[in-house]
């Protein structure tokens, strides 16, 4: 089940929200439980006693942790700890992904391969990974005190609002609203009007977006033109952003209406001036988490050599694309943001600075869009084929174009970038920064975001196209 879905905007959701608020304040967590196991058991029935185990038996090991005061069974706990969530992501992600590439260097050797069965991947392990290490972690630094309930630890690791894809909420940033939060009519309606917003991102921009990708990337490539190809990769580019920032949105904007407030995690990146910029504006949990819990340990910008910093980057961004999927084009893509992230601190920001705030934005995107390729096309050749078309002329016709696509790129275009100006930053911080509204702007946005509501409905139920990127990541 996704947001996106009628099952969930029809039934799940209403049917939740109604129990939730009509229910005693000391329910409300337990009903969160409740339905974030239903929400998890509807997309993979098969693992929830899993996750319901690993989650149950992690909460008692940081118990044990936090209350002995001995240094050296507190850090074997920790290492108990994160090793089963480590353990739990390396199994169900990375298996079949080592094996098979094991197997491959065996094939060249004409070795026989190792016998295997593939390992089904559950949904949201990456995101579930990454919050079961926050809280292991900050209570082992002292960033907080455990949970006294085990059932308040499930509802921060299970929540289905954002256990699927986010955003990553640390446990010392919500630690308090899990046992003691306010939820006021404003934030009910606020978060009403983020999810709207976020459905509608997803549903009306992303999803056109990725037919028409689809459409182009999944085709013969090397019969495509130039034109075509670039036509297919902005696509593909506006999909993966209005995709993951809408879902995002619909995730900050349910937490919102339950009382909760959880981080932003994009910050228009597409107008960024350099790679660093986009990597702070662009999946801002998973970048503050790789450089809280893995860059700064490893040293940071506190290491004496330049050459150790570049390690540590490269290091940084080469697991980062492996959390992303467990494949080499993924490594490939996060070494390529690494080698950026490299060239950004010899000159290429100073170099961008010089040439001013469009030059420098539309260079920055490029970069970003020749790193979609690599996210998005899992085989070399493919995406060999590809960058060829685009940075060497093709000739030819451009290929089939759906027909709503031009003005939705419109669209999109306009809310990717109009950030950029100092008019469309106020604008962008009264609908996402704002913590109260008056009445008419209320009245304004719920007339707005019940607009969005069934347009977005409209469209699921009449296209069957209707996917998401991070679903299984």
């Amino acid at each position: 089940m996704v947001f996106s879905s009628s099952l969930f905007l029809l039934y799940f959701l209403p049917i939740f929200l109604l129990l939730y608020w009509f229910s005693p304040k000391k329910l409300r967590n337990y009903i969160i439980l409740v339905a974030s196991i239903l929400f998890y058991s509807w997309g993979a029935p098969k693992f929830i006693f899993v996750i319901l185990g690993s989650t149950i038996i992690d909460f008692y090991i940081v118990r044990a942790l936090y209350n002995t005061s001995k240094k050296a069974i507190k850090k074997q706990l920790l290492t108990l700890s994160v090793f089963i969530n480590l353990g739990l992501l390396a199994y169900f992600k990375y298996a079949n992904f080592f094996i098979e590439s094991f197997n491959s260097v065996l094939q060249q050797l004409e070795i026989e391969n190792i016998s295997w069965t593939a390992v089904a991947l559950p949904i949201g392990i990456s995101f579930y990974t990454f919050q079961t290490l926050t809280y292991s972690i900050d209570i082992y630094r002292g960033v907080g005190k455990p949970l006294r309930k085990v059932s308040d630890y499930l509802l921060y690791i299970m929540s289905f609002p954002q256990m699927i894809a986010g955003p990553i909420v640390r446990f010392s940033s919500i630690s308090d609203q899990i046992v003691n939060r306010k939820e006021t009519t404003n934030d009910k309606l606020i978060g009403f009007y983020r999810f709207c917003l976020g459905l509608a991102k997803k549903v009306l921009i992303a999803n056109v977006m990725g037919e028409q990708a689809d459409l182009i990337l999944n085709g013969n490539l090397t019969e495509i033109s130039s034109a075509t190809a670039w036509i297919g990769i902005l696509a593909y580019t506006f999909q993966i952003y209005f995709d993951f920032s809408g879902y995002s949105d619909m995730a900050i904007g349910l937490g919102r209406m339950m009382g909760f407030k959880f981080p932003e995690n994009f910050n228009s990146p597409y107008i960024s001036r350099s790679i660093s910029e986009f990597w702070r504006r662009w999946h801002i949990t998973l970048s503050t988490f790789m450089r809280d819990y893995l860059y700064i340990p490893l040293g940071g910008n506190r290491v004496k050599s330049n050459s150790r910093l570049y390690v540590n980057l490269t290091v940084v961004f080469l697991l980062s694309g492996l959390w992303h999927g467990a494949a080499w084009n993924f490594i490939l893509w996060g070494i390529y943001h690494g080698i950026f992230l490299i060239l950004d601190r010899i000159f290429l920001v100073k170099t961008l600075k010089r040439i001013g705030a469009i030059p420098s934005i539309l260079v920055t995107f490029i970069i970003t869009m020749t790193g979609w390729v690599i996210f998005r096309l899992e085989h070399f050749t493919d995406i060999k084929v590809i960058l060829g078309k685009m940075y060497f002329f093709h000739s030819g016709s451009i290929s089939e174009l759906i027909p709503s696509f031009k003005l939705t790129l419109a669209i999109a275009i306009i809310f990717s970038f109009i950030t950029s100006s100092k008019t469309g930053e106020k604008i962008g911080k009264f609908v996402f920064n704002r913590s109260h509204y008056s009445m008419p702007t209320h009245i304004t946005f719920s007339a707005l975001g019940l607009l969005l509501l069934m347009l977005s409905i409209a469209s699921i139920t009449s296209s069957g196209f209707n996917p998401f990127i991070y679903f299984r990541f």
